[in-house]
């Protein structure tokens, strides 16, 4: 069946965000609750937006807002750099414009983590809508922001994929009745195993373009 809508994951998927995030969060962890904290650490804390997950794993409540204000500022200067920017990305998704391919992005980014990234990355164009961490009652794993984004797209599940590099996507995906192919194209993803099988992995964007290509035949 020919399809008609994508839905991506945003962090580790579409942009190469994940290590700018965890710099954010551990440099905060740091400064606040003399805390060290790992990469597995922080992808474990991960479903609910940035503020929630500074304000849910802080022992110094009162340290939150300032946290919270200096998590931002790290992030947003790390998209200074190219790292963050791919143009394999780039070419899908102008590729899907093109193709008149509906778009979402499904993330368990806050609106302000997702603003400052998509408009840095000069992303914002390319999707119909965006469904963050602040739009839903429950995150992926659950598949309430993919069906959200289903309804107001007009799409039927059969007519649609969702793409994402973490275990939370597949079952997301999974469960909302999508086909859903897991991703390691990018320097930083969060899982190289899933709780259940996705519909196929890719290590390289040129493959999902070519099933996307051959899908349009």
């Amino acid at each position: 069946m020919a399809i008609k809508a994508v839905l991506f994951d945003f962090d580790g998927t579409l942009a190469d965000t994940l290590p700018l995030s965890f710099t954010a969060f551990r440099t905060v962890f740091k400064q606040y609750e003399n805390r060290d904290v790992t990469s597995d650490e922080l992808v474990a804390m991960f479903g609910p937006t940035e503020e929630e997950i500074i304000e849910a794993n802080f022992s110094n409540k009162a340290a939150v807002p300032q946290a919270i204000q200096d998590y931002f500022s790290i992030y947003e200067t790390g998209h200074a750099g190219e790292s963050v920017r791919n143009q394999e990305i780039a070419g899908l998704l102008q590729w899907l414009k093109d193709q008149g391919i509906k778009t979402a992005v499904i993330t368990g980014k806050g609106k302000r983590a997702y603003r400052l990234s998509s408009e840095a990355l000069n992303m914002r164009e390319f999707f119909q809508l965006a469904i963050t961490g602040d739009d839903v009652v429950n995150p992926k794993p659950d598949p309430e922001g993919i069906h959200k984004a289903l309804d107001i797209l007009g799409i039927d599940p059969a007519d649609a994929v969702f793409i994402g590099d973490s275990n939370a996507d597949i079952l997301a995906g999974k469960a909302a009745g999508l086909r859903t192919y897991g991703v390691r194209w990018l320097s930083t993803y969060q899982s190289q195993t899933y709780d259940v099988e996705p519909d196929g992995v890719f290590n390289h964007v040129s493959e999902f373009l070519e099933l996307l290509a051959e899908d349009r035949k």
